[in-house]
């Protein structure tokens, strides 16, 4: 069986690095003053959210004594994904100014 809080670590080192990186992208679209900052500052946002929230489920995994900290581990998991493709999708429409 794989062991438990196997991936915590990995996630919450992972998610912290990628939160100080939406900040960054956040911070440097405003200096720039990017159009249509409505969209790309929402997917952003939502990334920095599930990044956040990545990272305390991970810790509370990492923490955890019960089989709680399984079902921490695995939503941690899952937000991190989702926190991955926001980020995706906001790199995208920077990128190939998808957006005007």
């Amino acid at each position: 069986m794989k062991d438990r809080n196997s991936n915590s670590q990995h996630i919450l080192n992972t998610s912290a690095n990628l939160l100080g990186l939406c900040f960054i992208v956040l911070t440097s679209r405003n200096i720039l003053q990017m159009k249509a900052a409505s969209l790309i500052d929402e997917f952003t946002a939502f990334a920095i959210f599930s990044f956040m929230f990545s990272c305390i489920l991970s810790f509370l995994s990492m923490r955890s004594t019960t089989a709680l900290g399984l079902k921490y581990e695995k939503f941690a998991d899952v937000l991190f994904f989702v926190g991955l493709f926001s980020l995706f999708i906001t790199a995208a429409l920077i990128t190939f100014n998808i957006i005007e």
